[in-house]
């Protein structure tokens, strides 16, 4: 049985009167809130995996469940949760191919058990975590990075005409047609699903004011926005001088754009470092010229060193929220993005007359970002480095761990209450 509302403790004042409790939420009997998250698939380190990670390292009892889980590929305070998979675990090959699995996933999801003595669900979703089955009476938080992007906003990027490594198409003509038109048939009805299965969620929370609009126009939902968190403590200034090349961190897939940056660069013979990888490794590397240097997916310390290092950051994709160009501000590093979505949250355009941390670009393209670039380089731009850290750090991480938490608190406290009021009644 549940401890009454008014025992129940929130996260911080618990920890800081009782040093000999754990994280996390507790009822003033010191037995700990049970919680349960849940996340699309662990195989690699990357922005969702950031918010994860924070969770973990507050919510130390929780357990967490997901489709596929590669280990090796995520932090240590990660996989220190008991982890549980999906039937698609065992799979051949599933572990890094599972994005062909898509057709899969909504059953997946909905074969993982919930354990019904949970008291509190969190799902971290941008494919199909938030349609996961919760036990009636449990409520679930969604921490949504977008509807899913395949069956939505980047369908064009699923059913393209290359293969993921960037080879053509094995079939052409009808044959090619025919399999365009299977994969829309499917991802209609994955559509559909989503759709149909957000009603499981008690309360969604969006990752930007860009995804809570998705939300909104998707699924007909409220939501609430709390930023990413960025480790602005790690991610700092230093007095090294900026060295002449420009970066991209990011992973090499399709909707990052990054084959804009190694074009632009190309363009105007401007050297240019990529951290990261992913199924288009091989095709960007064709399309490049001496100017660009590939160093794969490198340690947090060689990618602030290479922010402190550089001109700018180059971020020619449409993201959702965008982590990296946060994280190259809080090192004080100005910032080349594509002025949409996620980017025109967090990068303050400079102009002539009034500071900014970057340069924001109209046009998603090759002109577009060249143009950007020669405005940057113009000086004509004031770019203030505090500022862009000042803006940094508006999206730390401990500001997201703290309103994730009061989040988490008030649902559990509803919750309880809800329950009392059936008790009493």
């Amino acid at each position: 049985m549940l401890t009454p509302i008014d025992t129940l403790c929130h996260d911080h004042r618990a920890i800081s009167d009782d040093k000999s409790r754990p994280p996390g939420l507790h009822f003033a009997n010191g037995k700990h809130v049970k919680l349960v998250i849940v996340h699309d698939w662990l195989t690699g380190m990357r922005g969702g995996e950031k918010c994860l990670e924070v969770i973990c390292r507050r919510f130390p009892q929780a357990r967490l469940f997901t489709l596929v889980h590669r280990r090796g590929s995520i932090s240590p305070t990660i996989e220190a949760l008991p982890i549980t998979t999906s039937f698609l675990q065992k799979i051949p090959g599933a572990r890094r191919h599972y994005r062909y699995l898509l057709p899969l996933m909504p059953s997946a999801v909905e074969q993982l058990r919930i354990p019904t003595d949970t008291d509190l669900v969190l799902s971290f979703s941008h494919a199909v975590a938030k349609s996961i089955r919760v036990p009636p009476g449990i409520p679930h938080v969604c921490y949504c990075f977008t509807p899913m992007r395949y069956a939505w906003h980047l369908r064009d990027d699923y059913v393209g005409a290359t293969h993921e490594d960037g080879r053509p198409p094995v079939f052409q003509g009808r044959v090619q047609s025919s399999l365009q038109g299977a994969r829309h048939f499917v991802l209609d009805r994955l559509r559909e699903w989503d759709r149909r299965t957000s009603d499981r969620v008690t309360q969604f929370v969006a990752s930007s004011r860009t995804v809570a609009r998705r939300i909104e126009e998707c699924y007909g939902r409220p939501s609430r926005v709390i930023y990413p968190p960025v480790d602005t403590s790690f991610f700092t200034p230093e007095t090294t001088p900026r060295e002449d090349f420009y970066l991209c961190v990011s992973a090499l897939v399709p909707y990052k754009r990054i084959d804009l940056a190694i074009d632009a660069c190309r363009r105007l013979g401007r050297k240019l470092v990529i951290i990261g990888a992913g199924p288009l490794l091989r095709r960007l590397r064709r399309g490049a010229g001496e100017e660009t240097r590939f160093l794969g997916w490198c340690d947090n310390e060689t990618i602030r060193d290479h922010m402190r290092r550089c001109r700018a950051l180059m971020f020619p994709g449409r993201e959702d929220f965008g982590i990296v160009p946060v994280e190259a501000q809080a090192c004080g590093t100005p910032v080349i993005a594509y002025g949409r979505d996620g980017a025109t949250e967090t990068v303050v355009p400079g102009n002539e007359t009034t500071a900014g941390c970057g340069v924001l670009f109209a046009e998603q393209s090759v002109v577009g970002l060249a143009q950007a670039i020669e405005s940057f380089e113009s000086g004509r731009r004031l770019l203030c480095p505090q500022l862009a850290r000042r803006q940094a750090e508006r999206f730390s991480a401990e500001r997201y761990d703290r309103e994730m938490c009061e989040l988490l608190f008030a649902t559990a406290r509803a919750k309880t209450s809800a329950s009392a009021d059936t008790r009493s009644s």
